[in-house]
């Protein structure tokens, strides 16, 4: 056995799941119920206990089998939880308690086992998923029928639709696999000694679920499954230890398809040969500049076979490469395919050896993997011939490039015949062959090298200027002449081939990674479908349209600039597109009348979307529909990822807005509260007649006044929030908007000491007046609420370079530090009694005039605002008075 060294990225993979310290998974399947799974699974438990394993039980169900019950014995089990229902109380495996006692490995039956509402998680799938996170190894047990991929065929098979089941992706990440089988007719007969149900559900369970064809069958499956998941750790482990050689573990079939007319019957061939033998058929197709001589009708019928390989639920895989034969050989390996097929056109034996055969040459390098050659048959080679027979023509320019270079080698031969002599001569024929290859096709190249032979015949050797040959010795050198030119033509042909296919590799990379560039930049669904459309023109030549599906309804999302996809008939074929998730239209067999192509726009569930493209030129089939259909993906992801990134948002605004509503309507209902007390309880005793009338008047009145400024605030709030404000900008002088403020504040105010400080020269700036204002009583009034009877208030306006700043500050307790960043969201209270909606509301209106505003603690204690609002370029400077 042949070793190599291990890929870094596959051995990554390989041992990724290793390295997160996840527990062990241990799966003991089996066909059906009462074939002895949770009798082998403690059978296994008593074994490790031997060992000094510490092993426990997390849920064990015996189904009161005795000899099940009799395992139990010197078992530690964890207590399990109950959780009350309707009623009674159901017992759960207890997760916390079992990540607790963190023993090696827990016993957790029933797998696929749904849990008691109430609990953690939903499924007991889940509950060992966090089990195993936590770094415990479990052991579990589950019949084949639970598989989620599997549900339709066991119903099928059983007429029983299995209820609760476990995803493929959980049961496959498990590190092992323990098949329990036993045959149907020991089932059957452990089913009738009352082994497996009550004696009265016996005969009713042999006519039904366990008849021996429902058995039979469930084994087969149960076998088939455990023999992938097998297959499947024998790959990885191939890929960590780098084997390069193929074990015959699965059969695995690769067919090949070539651009040819065998293509079809090949796969037709070999998909019979992979269902006689159960075996995994794999298409492959590699793309080489050794093809590209092939006509367009045989790149068509290779075509035609991947179509039928798709339609068959074969996997197809397009490889490149310039060595065909290797590329296969490597990928059959890689694989660990066990055979080959592959066609091969009947061709003379001179074609093969002047130009190989990449069938001889796959069985010689096959190494073990065994190639199965379907030969041509007479009328397919005949067409195949024929259809190669096409070479490129001579052209005018190929024509005067060869003449003129034969002209040129004889004159200059005529120069230096008889000092060089013959054989350099015939090196100036061979080198302007050679220089002029770089311009001519094959064709071209190859009559050069003719003419150039015939033309040095004729003008050199004698007899001269005739084509008689007088020394047989230059036949010879006439062949070497024609077969250097030939492989020289032949090799500039396929260099230019190469060159060509790099060139359209690197234009489909270059394009995939500007659309995707694209699209990760686009913000918006219609920004990110008009990028797409563009590039896809661009790269295609046709016109494309984006449709969307929305509430199943299909919508235009970006039209093409002919209008081509609101002809009715298009239409409907989009609209199958979006029903059936496959593309139709031209050059496919769904709707094939169609002149565009329609294309599903996939996410990661459903059909978000169809992409329709329309060549510019009438043709039967869109050119590389596989890298349309790549574009395409891409474009689905990207649609996708914008519509949920604005669900997102909109769940976001939802739910702030929730937040902030009953934020708000618990600010309010407290600040409402507050003066209808007092009010209540001044009116209360001025009815029964006690206190003083005057002082529970005032008490009415002040709360009154708070309880509408309160109101205010809350309808303006509102009305800040709908952006339904309307600004009307006037020229404001600081002076007047400070006055008007502390003549409403006066009641707020009473006896604290108010000094106002404004710069002797103090700009004017436009603004609503009534806002700004209003903003400053929020702001004064504040004040006045955290300060104490003769406490000092300060109020500065000065000018800075494009801005007129107002200053609001106060000698009370000042700021809490955890509060400076919160003070302005709308119903926010510190302990003290919060600031309610006055700031919020100051925030949206300097906001509202292109300003900003801050808070702070002063350095000499107590609170400071800062208010910023912006200034003309122009404005008139007026004298403080």
């Amino acid at each position: 056995m042949d070793f190599v060294r291990p890929d870094p990225d596959d051995l990554l993979k390989a041992v990724q799941h290793r390295t997160d310290h996840r527990g062990r998974l241990k799966i003991f399947l089996g066909a059906s119920a009462g074939v002895g799974k949770t009798f082998a699974m403690l059978s296994e438990a008593h074994e490790q206990l031997k060992r000094g394993t510490d092993i426990v039980g997390g849920y064990v169900e015996t189904h009161q089998r005795q000899e099940t019950r009799a395992l139990l014995e010197g078992l530690e089990l964890i207590p399990l939880k109950g959780i009350y229902y309707k009623g009674s109380t159901i017992n759960e495996v207890d997760v916390p308690a079992i990540i607790e006692r963190s023993p090696q490995i827990v016993i957790i039956d029933e797998l696929a086992h749904t849990n008691t509402p109430g609990s953690i998680h939903a499924k007991r799938w889940q509950d060992i998923n966090d089990i195993l996170d936590a770094g415990i190894n479990v052991f579990t047990a589950v019949n084949i029928q639970h598989l989620e991929s599997l549900n339709d065929v066991v119903a099928q098979v059983s007429g029983i639709r299995v209820q609760e089941t476990i995803p493929d992706s959980f049961f496959d990440q498990a590190d092992e696999i323990e098949l329990i089988d036993l045959p149907p007719a020991e089932l059957q007969k452990r089913l009738k000694e009352g082994k497996v149900y009550i004696p009265e559900r016996v005969e009713h369970a042999l006519e039904g679920f366990f008849k021996t064809s429902n058995l039979t069958a469930l084994r087969e499956i149960a076998l088939r499954r455990t023999a992938d998941s097998v297959d499947a750790e024998m790959q990885r482990l191939r890929t960590q230890e780098g084997t390069r050689g193929t074990w015959a573990t699965k059969e695995r079939i690769i067919v090949c398809v070539a651009p040819n007319q065998l293509g079809t019957r090949v796969v037709r061939a070999a998909a019979r040969l992979a269902a006689s033998s159960h075996a995994e058929l794999i298409a492959l197709t590699v793309e080489s500049d050794r093809q590209t001589s092939r006509g367009h009708s045989e790149h068509e019928h290779a075509r035609e076979a991947l179509e039928i390989a798709e339609g068959l639920g074969i996997e197809v895989v397009n490889l490149h490469g310039h060595d065909i034969v290797a590329e296969i050989v490597a990928f059959a390996t890689r694989r660990n395919c066990t055979l080959i097929v592959v066609g091969k056109p009947i061709r003379p034996r001179w074609r093969e050896i002047l130009f190989g055969s990449v069938v001889d040459e796959l069985v010689r390098r096959s190494g073990d993997i065994d190639v199965h050659v379907i030969t041509a048959r007479p009328e397919e080679t005949n067409r195949t011939v024929a259809s190669r027979s096409t070479q490129p023509p001579i052209t005018i320019y190929g024509a005067i490039i060869a003449l003129s270079t034969v002209s040129l080698a004889t004159l200059v031969s005529f120069t230096m015949f008889r000092t060089f002599g013959l054989a350099n001569v015939a090196m100036l024929y061979v080198l302007g062959v050679v220089v002029s290859a770089t311009k001519l096709n094959r064709t071209e190249s190859a009559s050069l090298s003719l003419v150039s032979v015939v033309t040095f015949n004729f003008c050199f050797v004698e007899p001269r200027f005739s084509f008689a040959v007088s020394d047989a010795r230059y036949l010879f050198l006439f062949g070497v002449m024609v077969t250097v030119g030939l492989v020289i033509s032949t090799l500039t042909d396929r260099l230019r081939s190469q060159l060509k296919s790099s060139s359209e590799r690197e234009r489909r990379t270059a394009s995939l990674y500007a659309l995707s560039r694209q699209l990760a930049q686009g913000k918006g669904k219609r920004e990110v479908a008009r990028s797409a459309v563009q590039e896809i023109s661009s790269v295609f030549d046709g016109d494309a349209a984006v449709f969307l599906v929305d509430d199943g309804q299909l919508t235009i999302l970006i039209p093409s600039d002919t209008q081509f996809e609101k002809l009715s008939n298009e239409l409907a074929v989009a609209r199958w597109v979006a029903d059936h998730g496959e593309p139709a239209g031209l050059g496919t067999a769904t709707l094939p009348g169609s002149s565009a192509l329609s294309i599903p726009l996939r996410g990661s569930e459903s059909v978000i979307g169809v992409l329709c493209f329309k060549p510019r030129e009438t043709v039967d089939r869109i050119p590389q529909p596989q890298f349309l259909e790549t574009f395409a993906n891409g474009l689905g992801l990207a649609l996708e990822r914008t519509i949920l990134a604005k669900q997102s948002n909109d769940a976001r605004i939802d739910a702030e807005s929730e937040k902030l509503r009953s934020t708000l309507l618990s600010s309010i209902s407290h600040d409402l509260r507050t003066p209808l007390t007092s009010i209540t309880g001044a009116a209360s005793s001025l009815m029964q007649g006690h206190g003083d009338v005057t002082e529970l008047s005032a008490t009415i009145f002040s709360e009154s006044v708070r309880l509408n400024h309160q109101i205010q605030n809350l309808l303006d709030m509102t009305r800040l929030q709908a952006g339904n404000v309307e600004i009307k900008r006037t020229w404001q002088s600081p002076q007047e908007l400070i006055s008007g403020a502390l003549e409403k504040c006066k009641l707020a105010l009473e006896d604290r000491v108010v000094t106002v400080n404004i710069a002797s020269q103090s700009a004017l700036f436009e603004a609503d007046g009534l806002l700004v204002e209003k903003a400053l009583i929020n702001l004064i009034e504040n004040a006045g609420r955290f300060t104490r009877s003769g406490d000092s208030i300060t109020i500065k306006v000065f000018s800075e370079i494009g801005r007129v700043i107002f200053l609001i500050s106060d000698s009370g307790p000042g700021i809490p530090a955890d509060a400076l960043g919160k003070l302005f969201k709308p119903g926010f209270r510190t302990d003290t009694g919060g600031f309610g909606l006055g700031l919020a509301i100051v925030e949206a209106i300097v906001k509202l005039h292109g300003g900003r505003v801050n808070a702070t603690n002063a350095p000499e204690g107590g609170a400071m605002f800062r208010l910023e609002f912006p200034l003309p370029e122009k404005q008139p400077e007026v004298p403080v008075g």
